[in-house]
């Protein structure tokens, strides 16, 4: 059984239908990619899959559990946690505190445990250990909006990871990085597959082919196409679009 499955998501805005009949499924211990062009559905699904929308029908499981209609702070207590393609940071608060205010005590509790967290040695030294594993350790005093777009970009994954999630989503993680910022991403998602199952839309097709295990092609608010790298350099629509000539 995979660790998520959407069955046939249908979802529409007044007259205009954005997805159809989409099903996708997510193994455990993969990173699986979604790309399509602009306009196809992909954002839409993104936000179905993690509880910002609602289906208007179909059905969403995790680990064997039926999370469909559930919201997006319900899903994320269920071990899904999700990053933003315009990046949601406190700039005023340090690194490490926005690592602190994305843990279970505080999402439990209310930010008003904050202040608690920031004396308890324990919930900092956690803190400290995500911004370690998204190379972040020596900025943990710097405040979120002097960091760098690239330390950014790095730190809200690490805010994504410090709810403990089984369950990653990243969308769109290298916009707005340049090459050097996307090479270390890369680095950094690498490391992170082996630990995590991960899921990203991802418009640069060249990063996602070098990441994922398997790749989900959505046009047209459909799923046209799916496989390993190679099996979609091999699809015949795939090479007759853009899509193909960045792959």
């Amino acid at each position: 059984m995979a660790l998520f499955e959407a069955k046939q998501l249908h979802k529409r805005f007044g007259d205009q239908v954005v997805l159809e009949n989409i099903s996708l499924t997510f193994e455990e211990g993969q990173l699986t990619g979604i790309m399509g062009p602009n306009g196809a559905g992909k954002s839409t699904c993104f936000n179905v899959l993690t509880g910002r929308f609602r289906p208007d029908r179909g059905s969403v499981r995790f680990a064997g559990e039926d999370i469909t209609g559930l919201s997006s702070r319900e899903i994320a207590s269920k071990g899904i946690s999700r990053s933003f393609q315009i990046m949601n940071l406190f700039n005023e608060e340090t690194a490490l505190d926005n690592v602190l205010l994305s843990s279970p005590a505080v999402r439990k509790k209310g930010f008003s445990m904050l202040r608690d967290l920031g004396r308890n040695n324990t919930a900092r030294d956690s803190a400290f250990a995500v911004l370690s594993r998204v190379g972040l350790a020596d900025k943990a005093d710097v405040s979120a909006g002097s960091l760098s777009y690239g330390e950014r970009r790095a730190l809200e994954i690490g805010v994504a990871l410090a709810a403990e999630p089984r369950l990653l989503f990243l969308d769109e993680p290298t916009a707005g990085l340049g090459a050097e910022g996307t090479a270390r991403l890369a680095q950094l998602i690498a490391q992170l597959k082996r630990q995590l199952t991960i899921v990203i839309i991802e418009h640069d097709m060249r990063f996602l082919f070098n990441l994922a295990d398997r790749i989900s092609v959505i046009h047209w608010g459909q799923v046209i196409a799916e496989g390993t790298p190679n099996e979609l350099r091999e699809n015949p629509w795939v090479q007759r679009s853009n899509l193909g000539a960045l792959a």
